[in-house]
């Protein structure tokens, strides 16, 4: 028998600590052994490198590898027939020298608890591969991992797992029990299985630089992703993805704005789920309280609404198809009788406008306020998508410009900036221009003459641009994240609106201000100097309607201002 493997006795004869055999050359006497592993491997006690890849005759590994092969730090088992179970009771015991694992294409559909399948691993009180750093089982028919790889190997750097069947990842991969899963692993591969989760313990690795899933069938992404804090390079191209903004950054390999979007994203949605538990604690407190003595009223602001129905001409917003991809929620309502005339009170208004912008809005990253004159919105209006090199808009305090033009002047001046500062943090519009990356049309607000007043997230319109003499407001909040979102921005903005209206109300300013905020397109303020009664702003009905006239949104409807019912009056 010795005689019919000429390179192994070689091998021992020699103390070779590296043996590679050429699969197809060997096939015919792996097959006459069985199909195995031939004994006289166990003969070589020094060996550290062995490999037999491209044998089609090698069916499973057989008894007593790991305690005759001691040493052995790589072993390369890569394109054979193993599968399905070739590894039986897997490679007979513990291997502490172990570094490289290759059982790579061939056609595995279970493993050893100890090599991350989904069995009940054996407690042998230590690690089975404590060295090992690189495992590929890729081109296998794996379904499912279990937690037994982590505590067999917490040395595991990397881990190939391309070309399966896998349905979750990491899943089961990462035993909840275990504080500190892989905490080397660097980079994790699963592409061109089936995974159509990509569960929210991946934060768990904190050494992961590189994922690929690509090609899987993950629907959405978890904002868990952009806690890895070494994450640099993501492939998650080839993914059925629901959100359209996303799928353009994953296409264009942006991994780290993708990143930034999930984590962004993820506290979005965490702070809506706060939202929405406020208003259901807010609407709980505003039962019990409905019954209190009227004299505790007397304080609340005044908020009329005039409904559709009664409105002669009502303002109407037709939404296009193509918002949907980009920017799909707005929420518009008009409101008559502010107050900005007096001493500071439209530098108030302004400053009010950009705490929302810092505070509910996030940094517009989950709304955008705009506000304009009234007077000078000419209806119907259009909320469409443009693409940069066409969408013309005469910012405020700018000439007319394309809004590639102006997004590339923002950046200029944003990088000036940081020059003459020398710091990384930039003021004003500058500080926004990212909310736009990864996006082929931009959302505007159009008028109907064709001008675009208002570019969220960025900037409105000079044309409408709100002035001291400004007394009835077209008020617009956009999001890509909910249209709840919107409404509840709205709701804030109305209320704060109030409040502004009241101080100014109750604090007799002399009026001032800039010649440009005085320079009136509307006509002068027709008030009584004497006459101190407080008179409720008015807010009407605004319907955003589908191009075909199908009703969309209606703000503000019977159930908004609900989150400010404890401070204002609504008289419906």
């Amino acid at each position: 028998m010795a005689a019919a493997w000429p390179e192994l006795e070689a091998a021992a004869r020699e103390r070779r600590r590296e043996l590679a055999l050429p699969g197809a050359a060997v096939a015919e006497r792996v097959a006459a052994g069985g199909g195995r592993l031939p004994a006289e491997l166990l003969a070589l006690p020094l060996l550290q490198s062995l490999e037999l890849s491209g044998c089609a005759a090698l069916k499973e590994l057989g008894p007593g590898l790991a305690a005759a092969l001691p040493a052995l730090h790589t072993l390369v088992l890569s394109c054979n027939a193993l599968g399905p179970a070739g590894l039986g009771s897997g490679l007979g015991g513990p291997l502490p020298a172990l570094r490289v694992l290759d059982l790579s294409g061939n056609g595995l559909e279970a493993l050893p608890a100890a090599l991350g399948g989904a069995g009940q691993e054996e407690e042998d009180g230590g690690a089975a591969f404590p060295q090992l750093r690189t495992l590929n089982l890729s081109g296998n028919r794996l379904r499912e991992l279990g937690p037994g790889l982590a505590r067999s190997a917490p040395q595991l750097q990397e881990l190939l797992l391309s070309g399966n069947r896998l349905r979750a990842l990491p899943g089961a991969l990462l035993p909840p029990e275990h504080p500190a899963p892989f905490p080397l692993l660097s980079r994790l591969d699963a592409a061109d299985n089936q995974v159509e989760e990509l569960s929210t313990n991946i934060a768990a690795l904190p050494a992961l630089k590189s994922l690929d899933v690509a090609n899987n069938q993950l629907s959405s992404l978890p904002a868990a992703l952009a806690d890895c804090p070494r994450l640099k390079d993501a492939n998650l191209r080839g993914n059925p993805l629901r959100d359209r903004r996303l799928e353009k950054m994953v296409n264009g390999c942006q991994t780290r704005a993708v990143l930034e979007y999930l984590r962004t994203k993820g506290r979005t949605d965490g702070r809506e789920e706060t939202r929405r538990k406020k208003r259901e604690k807010t609407q709980k407190k505003d039962g019990r309280d409905g019954e209190r003595d009227e004299t505790e009223a007397i304080g609340k602001l005044l908020l009329k609404v005039l409904h559709v129905g009664d409105n002669p001409a009502p303002m109407v917003v037709r939404a296009s198809p193509g918002v949907k991809d980009v920017r799909p929620y707005i929420v518009c309502c008009v409101l008559r009788g502010v107050k900005l005339r007096p001493g500071n009170a439209l530098r108030r208004f302004l400053s009010a406008q950009t705490k929302l912008h810092d505070d509910i809005c996030e940094r517009r990253t989950a709304a955008t306020i705009a506000t304009h004159d009234l007077q000078l919105v000419k209806g119907p209006l259009t909320y469409s998508v443009q693409p940069p090199a066409e969408l013309k808009i005469t910012p405020l305090g700018r000439k007319e410009i394309k809004a590639k033009d102006l997004l590339r002047q923002l950046q200029m001046e944003a990088e000036e900036q940081r020059k003459q500062k020398k710091r990384q943090n930039i003021s004003g519009l500058h500080k926004y221009l990212q909310l736009l990356d990864g996006k082929d049309n931009y959302p505007c607000l159009v008028d109907a003459e064709g001008a675009v007043i208002s570019f969220p997230p960025i900037t409105n319109s000079e044309k409408t641009k709100v002035r001291k003499t400004t007394r009835d407001l077209f008020l617009e909040v956009t999001s890509d994240t909910s249209l709840q979102t919107c409404k509840d921005v709205m709701d804030t903005l109305i209320l704060k609106i109030a409040e502004l209206n009241r101080f100014t109300m109750e604090n007799k300013e002399e009026g001032s201000g800039s010649d440009d905020e005085s320079d009136a397109l509307c006509g002068p303020e027709n008030a009584n100097p004497n006459q101190n009664t407080e008179q409720p702003l008015v807010v009407e009905q605004v319907r955003v309607v589908d191009m075909d006239g199908n009703l969309k949104v209606l703000y503000p409807s019977k159930t908004d201002l609900a989150t400010v019912s404890s401070l204002l009056t609504v008289i419906r």
